[in-house]
């Protein structure tokens, strides 16, 4: 009996170790961020890179070992029990059991549908809380791993929160719905949560003054993106249920949790510095993540090897994915950007040119149609000479000769328009229900007979159109939080830059700096922003060198940069990455070190604190990034001030050309015969340029700048040269009287030769000790003014007048003596203002 009672032990023991991984999936949106899409379908089952979001949701699960998965849905719950029917997840093997829940009619919120799962009893042990609308590589595994290990030390810590590192402008980090977060560092708990709004704009975060009291050491962060991946413990549904105005899981559960003086329960944060997460959360953020699956940022997630859906790709260069069944029928005046997809049996015609965009299955585009950054699903038919810009396509849509629609439109399945329809900016339309057609009142459907009864709604779109239009603006009487107002909700919507609102804050740099970038990326699709994704993709046909190629390849390299700049890479790896997108693009190596000094230049921050804070951001910046520029494929440090003086001449940076040429300098990027090279180009002189008359007028400003750097060098060379002169002098006084008693005591043929070759060679050797002794010092000093208060002499020694002398003594004591070793390399400190002095000019 006892070998069976220590069996039966162990195999307790071995249960508890191997628990079953629990997952809850939210498959309600609670918003209509994407009507009229989902008017008749869930938005979990909206297709992004032609897979249903909620089998990218269950891929991230199953990457994490999870191995039970209650999927809670109450809107259009037959339509997703039939998705995961028939998905390859129900099929035996699938190693996940999946079973979906449908809640009460009652349940509106995450809140609503928290307190059904506590009163259905489903999940017995920590869980993972999930939205149907996330797309992710990270190991949640390793988060439970975490989590357990600090609920045995600490019962009340119920909840740990996955964030994910991000830069100020990442393009998957929402503007309008973001977070603060105050974290202990040494524990990881988040002490305070609050919510961040775009409009209006918050600028101030109120963070409990007994909270900075208690803890010495706090992280005040904004930089984190929410994943909305939770991992719970069994507890957490009872206190939804304890408390009813637990709506939002963020805004109300974390608050009110971290501000109860009576729950007494901690919640902490798991910063993940590594993989990939993100909710599909608006139409904006699915224009992102659809291009960071493009990207492959989510691998191994990645269209041709682990599609949600079970499709096949190839990948070709570019990012560019062909349904690989060879039912794709691709005409050969066809153009196909980068970053883009095609699935399996569509049609491409003659002409037609898809850019940065994601077309369905079975879709059939007519001649001469235009697509850019566009996602268009299954069964959709483009008549020929249309235009889409920036849009989502729904499926089984028919868009008709000659039409345009213009960004930020959204179409929902089935309807038909045109031809010579023209859509205008962020329209919305939906079929017109048929008679027959009714809704319960459980599908949230009653949005559609309301839009019918607007007058304007059956605006005509085509003789053949079925289109009801969607209300544009804000709805009259909604019922919004500070989330939900349409101004801040424009932040979130597909092509939306938002620049008529203002949002400037005053007390944030990276707030203004972000500002100016997003009215840069979305005003104009061109731009190739550095937060914008790329809009203008090279196609397969499209010449070398073009310059379309050459646009969309600054595009990627900025997209490229901005990424190494926000994520911390190495230099080895940002150079790996811009000699791929090289290769691919096939563009000549000076377009790769002008897009390079040029990122390199507009990440310096303009600092308000004078120049010695400027000096120092600068020299922050080159010493962290400027490496990059000779690791590209080749050193050409006479191109790397050209392209310098280029970037500076069209940039709100023009002020800083001098420093910053000091600073690659100082860094070895450049030398002085680089740049005096640099400086003797008719082209620096601004011969010949073809250009406006400010930038030329600039170009100049930055030669003149040059010209007054080279002043520098020569004057201290000149003192060097003085300095080593007297130095010479006197050894050879020394060596001559050494070499006349020699000869008075060898007065034979032989015995003069020997003295006469002690006379040569004593002032040579000591001509090449000092040589060395100078080859020690680096650089000469180019910190000054003039260059002269590294030397400090008299004005009879060095030939200086008294005014000459008297103004070297006021930049600077120095010691009476300094030998050309003690020189050493010091930043530039009186480089002029080229919007100020102009006086030096080619």
């Amino acid at each position: 009996m006892a070998p069976k009672l220590s069996n039966s032990g162990k195999e307790k023991l071995i249960d508890d170790d191997e628990e079953v991984l629990q997952a809850v999936i939210l498959a309600d949106s609670f918003n209509k961020r994407f009507r009229p899409l989902t008017a008749r379908k869930p938005r979990c089952l909206l297709p992004i890179c032609n897979a249903p979001l909620l089998d990218w949701t269950f891929e991230s699960l199953a990457l994490a070992g999870v191995q039970e998965i209650f999927v809670i849905c109450r809107s259009h719950a037959d339509q997703i029990k039939a998705a995961i029917s028939e998905s390859k997840w129900s099929k035996p093997g699938s190693g996940i059991k999946i079973v979906p829940i449908l809640t009460a009619k009652e349940t509106f919120s995450p809140g609503d549908a928290m307190r059904d799962i506590y009163t259905r009893g489903l999940v017995t042990s920590d869980f993972v809380l999930v939205m149907g609308d996330l797309v992710s590589n990270i190991r949640i595994d390793e988060v439970v791993r975490v989590h357990k290990e600090r609920r045995k030390a600490n019962k009340d810590a119920i909840m740990t929160m996955v964030v994910k590192e991000s830069g100020a402008m990442h393009r998957t980090k929402a503007r309008g719905d973001s977070s603060v977060f105050v974290i202990d560092p040494n524990t990881s708990e988040c002490l305070y949560y609050e919510p961040v709004t775009a409009y209006p704009p918050t600028t101030l975060a109120h963070v409990p003054r007994e909270i900075l009291g208690a803890h010495p050491e706090l992280e005040i962060r904004n930089d984190l993106i929410d994943c909305s991946i939770d991992v719970c413990s069994v507890e957490v549904p009872s206190l939804f249920q304890d408390n009813f105005d637990y709506l939002d899981i963020r805004r109300d559960f974390v608050h009110g949790v971290l501000t109860s003086d009576l729950l007494m329960k901690n919640i902490h944060c798991y910063v993940a510095k590594e993989g990939y997460a993100a909710r599909v959360k608006d139409t904006r953020s699915y224009e992102s993540v659809s291009k960071d699956i493009l990207s492959r940022w989510v691998f191994p997630l990645v269209p041709d090897d682990n599609h949600p859906s079970g499709h096949i790709y190839e990948h070709e260069r570019g990012n560019k994915y062909i349904a690989k069944d060879q039912t794709v029928i691709l005409a050969r005046t066809c153009k196909i950007g980068n970053n883009t997809m095609i699935g399996s049996s569509t049609q491409i015609s003659e002409n037609t040119e898809i850019v940065a965009s994601v077309i369905g299955r079975n879709c059939a585009i007519g001649n001469g149609t235009v697509i850019h950054n566009s996602y268009v699903f299954d069964g959709t038919k483009i008549g020929s000479d249309c235009v889409i810009e920036r849009s989502i396509i729904g499926a089984g849509v028919s868009i008709r000769d000659n039409s345009v629609v213009q960004r930020g439109s959204l179409i929902a399945d089935g309807v038909i328009i045109g031809p010579s329809a023209s859509l205008r900016p962020y329209e919305r339309l939906s079929k017109k229900r048929d008679p027959e057609e009714s809704f319960s009142s459980e599908d949230e459907d009653s949005d559609l007979e309301d839009v019918e009864t607007l007058p304007d709604s059956h605006k005509t779109l085509g003789n053949d159109s079925n289109a009801i239009v969607w209300p544009i603006g804000p709805s009259e009487d909604a019922e919004e939080d500070d989330i939900a107002t349409f101004k801040n909700e424009r932040f979130m919507r597909l092509g939306d830059n938002a620049s008529d609102l203002d949002v400037s804050d005053d007390g944030s740099e990276s707030s203004s700096s972000e500002s100016d970038s997003e009215d840069g990326s979305d005003s104009d699709t061109d731009s190739g922003s550095l937060t914008a994704p790329s809009d203008i993709s090279l196609p397969l046909n499209l010449p070398a060198g073009s310059p379309m190629a050459e646009s969309e390849f600054q595009a990627e390299v900025r997209q490229s940069l901005e990424r190494a700049f926000a994520e911390g890479h190495s230099i080895d790896n940002a150079a790996v990455e811009l000699k791929t997108l090289r290769m691919a693009s096939n563009v000549p190596l000076t377009r790769v070190r002008e897009a390079v000094v040029g990122a390199i230049v507009e990440k310096i921050q303009i600092v308000d604190g004078g120049p010695i804070a400027q000096r120092k951001e600068i020299s922050n910046v080159v010493s962290r990034w400027g490496g990059l520029i000779d690791r590209i494929g080749g050193v050409d440090p006479i191109e790397t001030v050209s392209a310098l003086q280029s970037h500076c001449a069209t940039s709100k940076r023009l002020p800083l050309f001098g420093q910053i040429l000091a600073a690659l300098y100082q860094d070895d990027i450049v030398d002085e015969d680089d740049i005096r090279k640099w400086h003797r180009l008719p082209m620096a002189k601004g011969e010949g340029a073809n250009a406006k008359d400010d930038v030329l007028e600039n170009i100049k400003k930055c030669w003149a700048i040059g010209a007054h750097m080279i002043k520098q060098f020569d004057e201290q060379e000149s003192e060097e040269d003085s300095d080593d002169d007297d130095d010479d002098d006197d050894d050879e006084d020394e060596d001559a009287g050494t070499g006349g008693n020699a000869m008075k005591r060898e007065e034979s043929e032989s015995g003069e030769e020997e003295s006469s070759e002690e006379e040569d060679s004593a002032p040579s050797k000591r001509k090449g000790d000092d040589a060395a002794q100078s080859a020690n010092t680096g650089k000469p000093d180019v910190s000054g003014a003039s260059g002269k208060d590294a030397v400090s002499e008299s004005p009879e020694e060095s030939g200086e007048t008294e005014d000459e002398s008297s103004e070297e003594t006021s930049e600077g004591e120095q010691s009476n003596k300094v030998s050309p070793a003690q020189l050493v390399r010091k930043p530039l400190q009186a480089i002029p203002d080229p919007m100020k002095e102009t006086s030096a000019r080619p």
